[in-house]
């Protein structure tokens, strides 16, 4: 235990000595390495688990459109956020997946344009929408449900208040040693409350 307590110590002091050496007399840029091992221009703004996951394949994704315009009549911009209020944040498909498909939707004649105020193509379900919507009862069915068991289980392990604290730390760390003129007692110091946070954090159960 002893020897593990210090290795790990050790990585941390190496690895605030390269940000101090980084930080003397440069500017931070895109690409320099933090404190915490990731970018300083790191926001943390990664879809939960790392490499975003494919949700939907084509076929998949025109139905859940159809179905949410079969519902209520919507923008494009309306859908995405239908979605990601579904899944509580946790995917929301892109303008460059969901407007292409949208097209294709009114081209297969399942939705046509409503009129509506300004620039935004607001789209309804035709009749042959709602029948193929019909067809694909079930598959439909799974598909929703699939968007609200994400949603739920996003609820569940939101990890908001962590990114919180993690991003308040970045900040702190930054302020703190982004001038590259901080004693290194300082940084020691420092160090060591890092290592003994993540030691009681370790010992959670």
């Amino acid at each position: 235990m002893r020897h593990h307590m210090y290795s790990h110590r050790d990585r941390w002091h190496r690895r605030w000595a390269v940000m101090a050496a980084n930080s003397a007399g440069h500017g931070r840029r895109r690409g320099d390495r933090g404190p915490l091992g990731g970018d300083w221009f790191d926001r943390g703004e990664r879809p939960m688990g790392g490499r975003r996951a494919r949700m939907f394949d084509g076929s998949e994704l025109r139905l859940v459109l159809l179905k949410l315009i079969a519902d209520t009549p919507r923008h494009g911009y309306d859908l995405i956020r239908a979605i990601e209020a579904l899944t509580a944040g946790a995917y929301a498909p892109s303008p460059g997946v969901v407007y292409p498909t949208l097209t294709l939707l009114d081209k297969m004649g399942l939705i046509e344009e409503q009129r509506s105020e300004g620039a935004k193509k607001r789209f309804a379900a035709t009749e042959a929408g709602r029948t193929h919507l019909s067809e694909h009862a079930e598959q439909v069915e799974v598909l929703m449900a699939r968007l609200h068991a994400l949603g739920a289980r996003r609820e569940r392990v939101d990890p908001a208040p962590i990114r919180r604290a993690m991003g308040n730390l970045k900040v702190a760390l930054g302020e703190t040693f982004g001038r590259g003129d901080v004693p290194p007692e300082r940084m020691h110091d420092v160090a060591a409350m890092i290592d003994e946070l993540a030691q009681r954090v370790e010992r959670l159960k």
